[in-house]
């Protein structure tokens, strides 16, 4: 048996993911792999053929990440970790792909819809506050969708089953001795389990890479495009959702979404010296988005316009020289700018037509950040990651309706130390701990001095810190221990149906957890994963406007979040695989008075039978029991009840995957 590998790091790897530029530990930006931290990698194996209509999905396959399901047409769901909700409250995850930031101004991560499993190459989780490379939208961690670079391959995969669900990818690259070429083509539609819940999407890609002779830089241009249209079902009572999990109300026979986005960057990286790398990114968005939703029959149907340019870029220098008393060092400084033009519109309307208009909003949202961090082994066993970071907000806002002008609430420097540890006496286990600090403002009309609000105010800092061990005691088995906690000192949540786009005070709040994550290959033929975390929170200072939530939970926070699975292979052609996923129940408002609901254990079942070298063809049996689960709200000013939106039942789908 060849000799354990010894652990340097806290991350695992879960699935085949492609290295690519020779070793991340050597050469470039410091990785991801470097962030001392619950750090997931899921590789493309796991992910390709995974059966979901969005690709926010793939994310029951990593552990700790919760999965917020409203199914409401373009507004499908989305994730949350680390004790926070995926209401849209508070969006504590930043997304990037391929390291381009993609979140919407209000924090939603929308622009995850554009990719579909089969253009991924891996997905980076990381969970925590002692990343130091971004600051907007880091909270509780960030997300990083990398798709496949370079290759020589032609892929398609064909997918039809339950809800008339059709769907066609197809992946080409073409590699060449100095050019990579990278397309991809997407096209789904589905009438959805419940009635009034069509969806029609296509997403198109295409990426350029440049590499001289000489390999002393790479040069790249990606451009994505997604469009999507999709009916609404709307939000049942209790007892509809029960009895009749797939109606839809008369109405909302005339609620829908219309979603166009791009995504344009280009990409340097090089070695400007045999010790100093130097990366640089720049990029445009686009998010044109109009909905019309109405949540409960005595109150009105709204149309929702969103509109946002987004431009941005992001540089990191990284130095490794030779340190004569050290074992190793690095020392990486990074820059980045983000600026967002948005537009928001509301409208009271009647089967979409416009009766009258609720909200006109045109503001800039400007984030300018800089950080550094250190790489240090004073020895082999033993690596140390300071950190620091400061960002600064700037920007305006109009309200078109009445042509008045305010300033941003001015944050001053939002200043944010890290620190990391790791620790490796032993080729079989590392324990690790960090500590940081991360920040939330707010979004939208709340970022911004808005009478009667006239005083300057503070960001919320988000101090957590974790400890851990990592474990890898033979090459068939490793895992992962953790415990954590995070407190913010002034959090602030989104009111959601609010026309002017204002925020509430939530106050000083707790949430603190475990991670438990193991993954055994106990031969060849045999993969077994498990994962459970347990997560808490507490409102500990309320804000005045909420006194009883004092010692409360906050809303729509399962203690137990757990996904487990085995996949084997019966023959070296047919593989069969059982997972399954569940949370237990949450409140759904921060006084705790309205009761839990949510809890779920989903089971699934899959079979992939390889034909040829080339073809392949697979069964996929989702909620194999057919259990009832659901997204439950509290509606405080229409229904002044829970309102209900009942999960997918049991459903098949089967598919066809040529790789040639």
């Amino acid at each position: 048996m060849a000799e354990t590998p010894k652990v340097e790091n806290s991350t695992l790897t879960l699935g085949t993911v492609t290295v690519q530029g020779g070793d991340a530990e050597s050469s470039g930006p410091l990785s991801t792999r470097s962030v001392l931290s619950s750090v997931d990698i899921l590789g493309s194996d796991i992910l390709e053929k995974m059966p979901v209509n969005y690709s926010w999905e793939l994310f029951s396959r990593a552990p700790g990440v919760m999965l917020t399901e409203f199914n409401q047409g373009t507004t499908s769901g989305k994730i949350s970790f680390r004790g926070f909700n995926g209401e849209g409250e508070v969006n504590a995850v930043k997304l990037l792909i391929d390291g381009i930031p993609s979140n919407s101004n209000d924090g939603n991560m929308p622009f995850m819809d554009m990719i579909f499993p089969m253009e991924l190459d891996s997905i980076e989780v990381v969970r925590g506050t002692s990343d130091a490379r971004y600051g907007l939208n880091n909270i509780a961690g960030n997300v990083n969708m990398l798709t496949r670079s370079g290759g020589d391959y032609t892929k398609a995969r064909l997918r039809y089953g339950s809800f008339n669900t059709q769907e066609t990818q197809l992946a080409k690259g073409i590699e060449g001795s100095n050019w990579t070429q990278n397309y991809f083509f997407a096209y789904q539609k589905a009438d959805g389990y419940r009635d009034h819940a069509q969806a029609d999407k296509f997403s198109l890609s295409g990426k350029w890479f440049y590499t001289p002779d000489d390999g002393s830089y790479r040069l790249g241009l990606i451009a994505r495009h997604y469009e999507t249209e999709a009916q609404e079902p709307g939000y049942l009572s209790q007892s509809d959702a029960r009895q009749h999990p797939t109606m839809s109300n008369s109405y909302n026979a005339t609620d829908k979404g219309t979603r166009r986005m791009n995504q344009l960057s280009l990409h340097l990286d090089t070695d400007l010296a045999d010790t100093l790398a130097w990366s640089a990114k720049t990029y445009v968005n686009t998010f044109d988005d109009r909905r019309w939703t109405q949540y409960w029959r005595t109150s009105s149907q709204q149309e929702r316009d969103t509109y946002e340019t987004q431009y941005g870029a992001l540089t990191s220098l990284t130095w490794r020289p030779q340190v004569s008393w050290l074992y190793a060092f690095a020392l990486e400084g990074g820059a980045d700018v983000q600026q967002q033009q948005n537009r928001s519109e509301r409208y009271r309307t009647q089967n979409r037509a416009r009766l009258a208009q609720t909200r006109d909003q045109q503001f800039d949202f400007d984030t300018y950040g800089a950080y550094v961090q250190a790489e240090i082994k004073p020895f082999e066993s033993l690596k140390i990651v300071p950190a620091y970071r400061v960002d600064k907000i700037q920007g305006d806002f109009t309200n078109q309706m009445t042509g008045l002008d305010y300033d941003i609430n001015d944050y001053g420097l939002i200043k944010q130390p890290k620190l990391s540890v790791v620790y490796s006496p032993w080729t079989v286990a590392s324990l690790y701990a960090n500590w940081g600090r991360t920040f939330q403002v707010g979004t939208g009309a709340a970022a911004y001095k808005i009478p009667p609000r006239d005083n300057d105010l503070a960001p919320s800092i988000n101090e957590g810190w974790e400890t851990g061990v990592k474990f890898t005691p033979t090459d068939w088995v490793d895992g992962r221990v953790a415990y954590w906690r995070q407190d913010a000192s002034g959090e602030v949540s989104r009111r959601l149906n609010d026309p002017s786009g204002e925020s509430d005070n939530v106050g000083e709040t707790r949430r603190w957890g475990y991670d438990l994550q193991l993954n055994l290959r106990p031969d060849e033929r045999t993969d077994l994963w498990l994962a459970y975390s347990w997560q808490y929170s507490k409102i500990l200072k309320p804000s005045a406007t909420l006194p009883n939530s004092q010692g409360q939970e906050i809303d729509h926070i399962p203690h137990h979040l757990y996904n487990a699975g085995v996949s084997y292979h019966l023959t070296p052609a047919l593989q069969l695989t059982a997972w399954m996923n569940g949370q237990t129940h949450y409140y759904l408002e921060r006084e705790n008075t309205q009761g839990t609901y949510g809890g779920y254990v989903l089971m699934n079942l899959g079979a992939t039978y390889k034909i040829s070298e080339s073809v392949s063809v697979d069964l996929q049996l989702k909620n194999l029991t057919n259990r009832y689960y659901e997204y439950v709200w509290y509606d405080p000013d229409g229904a002044k009840a829970s309102l209900h939106s009942p999960g997918d039942g049991r459903a098949l789908y089967t598919g066809i995957t040529l790789d040639f």
